[in-house]
C-alpha cells in the first residue's frame, strides 16, 4: 500500500486549500477511504470518510459544513476539499484505508494562520 499526500501549505484563517492523495498497491475503488489528522502534541483525529464508489460520505464534527471528501477512482486519488479553514484546523493531513491512521501515508502540512 502506497498514499501520498500533497497540497498542504500555509493559510490564512477563513481561507482553503484542497488536499489530494494519490493511492496505489490496492483495489483503490474497492476500498472505503479516510482523511485523518493529527495536531501538534495531539492523538490522530478521524476527519472524514467516504465509500467506494463516492456516494456515501461522513464527516467529524468539527469540520462538517466545512470539508468535502471526494474521489476519482479512475485516477486512484482522494482528495479533500477545506473551506473557511480556522486555526484548529492546523495539523498534519493523512489519507487512510482505516478509520483508525493505522495504513497511512507520510502525511501534508496545514498551517491556518495570520
Amino acid at each position: 500500500v502506497q498514499l501520498v499526500e500533497s497540497g498542504g501549505g500555509l493559510v490564512q484563517p477563513g481561507g482553503s486549500l484542497r488536499l489530494s492523495c494519490a493511492a496505489s498497491g490496492f483495489r483503490f475503488d474497492n476500498s472505503w477511504m479516510y482523511w485523518v489528522r493529527q495536531a501538534p502534541g495531539k492523538g490522530l483525529e478521524w476527519v472524514s470518510s467516504i465509500s467506494t464508489g463516492g456516494l456515501t460520505s461522513r464527516y467529524a464534527d468539527s469540520v462538517k459544513g466545512r470539508f468535502a471528501i471526494s474521489r476519482d477512482n479512475a485516477k486512484n486519488t482522494l482528495y479533500l476539499q477545506m473551506n473557511s479553514l480556522k486555526p484548529e484546523d492546523s495539523a498534519l493531513y493523512y489519507c487512510a484505508t482505516d478509520v483508525s491512521g493505522a495504513t497511512r501515508g507520510q502525511g501534508t502540512q496545514v498551517t491556518v494562520s495570520s
